[in-house]
């Protein structure tokens, strides 16, 4: 299965900082936008759900 990455829809059309992320069947997959040949993470989605959820929580401080 080829991963069909994707940009944040918070991502600009100007490139800049931001990540990507595919969805696999038992993983998500994270990426650097700009560095597409480099490393990537893959997260079981229980921990990318509880990665969300901190993101989030630390964003409404």
């Amino acid at each position: 299965m080829v991963p069909q990455w994707r940009k944040s829809s918070y991502s600009g059309g100007s490139g800049g900082e931001c990540v990507e992320m595919a969805m696999m069947q038992q993983c998500i997959l994270i990426r650097d936008s700009k560095d597409p040949d480099g490393p990537v993470i893959c997260l079981e989605l229980a921990a990318a759900r509880g990665l969300v959820r901190r993101v989030r929580q630390a964003s409404q401080r």
